[in-house]
């Protein structure tokens, strides 16, 4: 999924309503490959609602916590857009 400049505004206005499963899935869609140490992050991520659910034995704000500490390597647009925005949720 390649989104363009100006598509940004739109994406950043719809991230907010999206679970955090189908943030994972633009994130998969948008960062290829991601990088390895991220991945398992990810997977995790691929399973959660909300920030707050946990997955299997870890908590859910620590697995995006990793994630985004793993994600340093995926630049652009869109990962400043997604990165933001889970930022924003660990804060709330």
């Amino acid at each position: 999924m390649n989104i363009l400049a100006e598509e940004i505004p739109l994406l950043e206005a719809k991230l907010p309503k999206l679970s955090v499963s189908e943030i994972a899935l633009i994130i998969r869609q948008n960062w290829r490959p991601v990088w390895f140490g991220a991945v398992p992050y990810l997977d995790a991520m691929s399973r959660m609602q909300t920030v707050n659910d946990p997955v299997f034995n870890d908590d859910g704000r620590s697995v995006v916590n990793y994630f985004l500490c793993n994600a340093k390597f995926w630049r652009g647009d869109v990962a400043k857009a997604v990165k933001a925005e889970l930022k924003s949720r660990l804060k709330s």
